[in-house]
């Protein structure tokens, strides 16, 4: 007998347990490895998606002794305070110090003095964050002279006003804590995106996650205004029955119970007056409106315009100029969205008045606002207030199915990170596209719509994880977030 021979019964005695195995043990022996799988790690990510992920701090861990009182003044609108807040919380918690509840500057433009506890509820705020640090209302009498016109009237030792943009953490141990352990006291004035997005501690970032997502919820009666305003979009056949009196927010009906609750999308059209100035762009008004943007523009900033050198058609091929309300409209309708679609306008005083709404309205012709949805006396408490009109756009579009913005700003970027941080959809307009897409003016119905299908394929709510130097309020994502 051969070789070959010889080792054919060896071969089959090797093979016979095999052989005689039922054929789905067989199979399950011989599965193939993935082949692929950086691609079906991130398919997994994808399905399983990401949720909110905050670890609290332990009591026992939190010094007793605090270095000192930290104050901050903060200007800007709603969201910039919101942001400020935050960075003045993680501030505290670097520090080991106390922190004031922060003072709101009077914002130059809308001329709001609205303070801290008119827009949100201080008690929440300091219960939710009692395990993280020490926050007080107000300032013990021993430092009753620290003020803000205390500040404003001379150079003050206790004042720091050097804090550079996205500072470091080890700039604060260096810079402020010292003035802390002097004085007992320091304020930092201007405060407005002083601390940096990297290179800080995990609990840090978790903590300022903590604070936009979960510590800062709006006054009860903003609030109360919201839910009403949501109620009235999702259920909108019962709005003509609302009639309760007028010294309570009118309350839906019953009937809500049985209806099939309706989609809404908010758009946030910022397209007031200063953000038109401020983008030197043309937006059509011929030679009269120029002229009245340009008289604007030296009014408020004496004529500094970084926009201004260059052309409209500069401008608009960079992304750079905010979207009219026909503009946004058109986008929209080329995204599916029709004339059924419910669509809550959350903007301020538009520019340009219902004429320049108009078209908007006469794509979407069931457009609602906070005037159209709430009576005269339900508005009350926040008429004239723009932070206070703001957080109830904000609410609203926190509670809408869709949120867009008609220009990224701090309200698109502020509620883009929270509905990310909730798992809700956010459309992002791509500015550099649209821009290009409308100086065509030879472009076709049908070619504008698949150039924006196309260009918005991957900016219609998919997660993105925060980059070097991006914020954490807009990407909490790994951050502040974990698989689910």
């Amino acid at each position: 007998m051969g070789i070959g021979g010889r080792a054919l019964p060896g071969l089959l005695l090797l093979l016979l347990p095999i052989l005689l195995l039922p054929s789905a043990v067989y199979s399950e022996l011989y599965v193939p490895k993935p082949r692929h799988l950086t691609l079906l790690k991130s398919a997994l990510e994808r399905e399983t998606g990401w949720k909110p992920c905050i670890r609290s701090s332990n009591p026992s861990l939190i010094p007793e002794d605090s270095e000192g009182y930290l104050q901050v003044f903060l200007d800007g609108g709603l969201n910039q305070q919101r942001m400020g807040i935050c960075d003045a919380v993680a501030v505290a918690k670097i520090l080991n110090a106390t922190l004031v509840i922060p003072h709101f500057e009077v914002n130059p433009v809308w001329q709001d003095s609205s303070s801290f506890m008119d827009i949100f509820d201080v008690d929440h705020f300091i219960n939710v964050l009692k395990d993280d640090i020490s926050i007080v209302k107000e300032l013990p009498d021993d430092y009753f002279w620290s003020t803000r016109e205390y500040y404003a009237a001379a150079i003050r030792a206790t004042r720091i006003k050097a804090a550079p943009v996205h500072a470091s953490a080890n700039w604060y141990l260096d810079n402020v804590l010292p003035v802390l352990q002097s004085y007992g006291i320091a304020a930092i004035a201007p405060f407005s995106h002083r601390l940096t997005f990297d290179n800080l501690p995990s609990d840090i970032q978790q903590l300022r996650c903590k604070v936009n997502f979960e510590a800062l919820e709006f006054v009860p009666h903003i609030r109360a205004l919201g839910d009403s305003l949501v109620s009235r979009l999702r259920y909108p056949s019962t709005q003509a029955n609302d009639q309760l009196p007028p010294e309570y927010l009118r309350q839906t009906s019953d009937v809500i119970v049985k209806q099939k609750p309706s989609m809404f999308v908010v758009l946030h059209l910022r397209f007031d007056k200063d953000m038109a100035a401020h983008s030197a762009c043309d937006f059509g008004g011929g030679k009269a409106e120029k002229l009245a943007l340009a008289k604007y523009r030296q009014a408020i900033w004496q004529g500094r315009v970084l926009n201004s050198q260059f052309t409209d058609e500069e401008l608009r091929n960079q992304g750079r100029c905010p979207l009219t309300p026909e503009e946004i409209g058109l986008v929209l309708a080329a995204l599916g969205f029709d004339n059924t679609t419910r669509l809550y306008l959350a903007s301020h005083k538009v520019y340009g008045g219902e004429a320049r709404i108009s078209t908007l309205r006469d794509l979407f012709p069931l457009m609602e606002n906070k005037k159209s949805l709430a009576s005269p006396e339900e508005r009350v408490r926040i008429k004239k207030k723009a932070s206070l009109l703001a957080a109830v756009d904000y609410y609203v579009g926190l509670h809408s199915d869709i949120f867009i913005s008609a220009s990224p700003g701090n309200m698109h970027n502020a509620l883009l990170g929270h509905r990310t941080y909730k798992n809700m959809k956010t459309i992002r307009p791509s500015m550099t596209l649209l821009g290009q897409l409308f100086l065509n003016k030879n472009i076709t119905w049908g070619e504008f719509r698949q150039a924006v299908v196309e260009g918005h394929g991957s900016r219609q709510g998919q997660m993105r994880l925060r980059r070097a130097k991006q914020s954490i309020y807009t990407y909490p994502a790994p951050d502040c977030m974990c698989h689910v």
